[in-house]
């Protein structure tokens, strides 16, 4: 691990950031796995800080928030006794808050869809911004006490609720039901009717699916440690905040969400994250 240069480092944390997983980054990297496993930790832990501190006073003044579902060790069904109600194993939520106009990650959370995880969260993103914001999540009943603990009245608040059709249909079993009405709903202050959705942070958590592993659908592929699942989605959101560009963000020239957000005035290398450990 010692002997591993700077530049081979880069190398796999661009590798995992492309979708691999840990065993398929080490063949293509020709690493050990247990190297491949300690530079994520590292990296992982590294650009957990970095975003932590950096990710402050931000300017932004829409947010759409929603969650993505994983799981870690064994799917909740097939968990042992021993380790059904224990946190870290089973089904796993993250929690993420996307500005819909830099298109940067302000804040995300790893935890259970409860009350208490909400809280935790809208309150991470309270501490983030600078001013008054628009909210925008889905119409789940746990953020209605979150935000209004959190922000009291200074927030403008809509949920968009999304209906489903039902589906006996086992040929189509592993698609989602077909949307049949969405409709936006007014919570609290003056949010712009017209500005209340949830489609680019859902559109962030199909890139997550398709640039970590461990998010993969019906695969054998799935985080064993919480620790882990952890510290990926934070190389994760390094790379997908400071080191790659989006289309939307194109205009004048290639720009990262922490750039259109003012926290970075360049477009981040995987060296410099490895500067970070």
């Amino acid at each position: 691990m010692n002997k591993l240069s700077q530049e081979r480092k880069a190398e796999v944390l661009k590798v995992l950031c492309e979708g691999n997983s840990i065993r398929s980054t080490a063949r293509i990297t020709n690493a050990a796995i247990n190297t491949v496993v300690t530079i994520l930790k590292q990296a992982g832990a590294a650009c957990l800080e970095y975003q932590d501190k950096c990710l402050r006073n931000l300017t932004t003044q829409r947010i759409e928030c929603d969650e993505i579902w994983s799981f870690c060790y064994a799917k909740e069904k097939n968990l042992p006794a021993e380790k059904k109600g224990r946190f870290g194993y089973g089904d796993v939520w993250t929690f993420v808050a996307l500005d819909a106009d830099s298109k940067l990650v302000v804040s995300w959370l790893v935890g259970l869809r409860e009350p208490w995880y909400a809280y935790e969260f809208v309150k991470d993103i309270k501490e983030r911004v600078r001013s008054r914001i628009q909210l925008s999540t889905d119409g789940h009943h746990m953020y209605f006490q979150a935000v209004e603990d959190t922000f009291g009245h200074d927030i403008d608040f809509a949920m968009i609720i999304k209906y489903y059709g039902s589906t006996h249909d086992e040929s189509g079993r592993y698609s989602p039901p077909r949307c049949t009405k969405v409709k936006t709903k007014w919570v609290q202050g003056s949010p712009d009717m017209s500005k209340v959705s949830t489609s680019y942070v859902e559109r962030q958590n199909l890139t997550m699916r398709m640039n970590m592993r461990r998010f993969t659908r019906l695969t054998n592929a799935f985080s064993r440690k919480l620790e882990n699942h952890m510290y990926a989605l934070a190389l994760y959101f390094m790379h997908y905040n400071f080191v790659k560009t989006h289309k939307t963000l194109a205009t004048p020239y290639p720009r990262t969400p922490a750039m259109v957000a003012g926290i970075s005035e360049h477009i981040w290398s995987f060296g410099e994250i490895v500067r970070l450990i």
